[in-house]
């Protein structure tokens, strides 16, 4: 595929994913169809079932990747030598679209708080992409590092970003969502004693 076409395949998703959040957002997760979805997203059924196979998947979206050449540099200890420090580096880019947009994250909590269903495979999501994390701390880290410890890093990094979001989604435009992680990072260090 070519980048021309992965960037529109990519804008594809992410309207579709913007359209299906606005749905359930006013109308529940069970108070529309995939065609209702279509029709929004100004898709063909066929097309839409191309990119999600049902309505948890669209609200959802895709869950980019890592990028190879970021990935690398992660796991032979870069590129701030700090684990922390590296573990933001290597997520925030997975954030990106979305965190820009205070309006667009405040409906993505709403509707992930109003739906079970949503909630619990957002979470799955978040345990297998936490799972991959882990591995790649343990080869960056080592073996002695142990599974517990980089847990314990993974864990740290979803209450920073907790956190972030919170201040973020309260600051009325004031700062961006790095500044705010960013903040939350350095107070972590503070109670820590780092």
């Amino acid at each position: 595929m070519t980048r021309s076409a992965t960037k529109d395949r990519a804008a594809t998703s992410w309207r579709i994913t913007r359209c299906a959040m606005r749905l359930a957002d006013e109308h529940g997760l069970d108070g529309w169809t995939m065609d209702d979805l279509a029709e929004a997203a100004e898709v063909s059924r066929r097309t839409l079932f191309n990119y999600f196979p049902g309505k948890l998947d669209a609200v959802l979206g895709d869950w980019p990747g890592f990028e190879d050449e970021m990935l690398a540099e992660f796991r032979s200890g870069g590129p701030h030598h700090d684990l922390v420090l590296d573990l933001r580096t290597l997520v925030m880019p997975l954030l990106d679209a979305k965190i820009a947009d205070r309006a667009w994250l405040d409906c993505s909590k709403r509707v992930l708080l109003a739906s079970p269903r949503l909630l619990t495979v957002a979470h799955e999501r978040y345990e297998a992409l936490s799972a991959e994390v882990v591995e790649h701390i343990l080869v960056r880290e080592g073996a002695t590092f142990g599974a517990a410890g980089a847990k314990v890093a993974i864990a740290l990094l979803a209450a920073l970003f907790d956190a972030a979001l919170d201040g973020y989604l309260h600051d009325e435009g004031q700062h961006d969502f790095v500044h705010h992680f960013d903040h939350a990072l350095r107070t972590a260090r503070t109670l820590l004693g780092d």
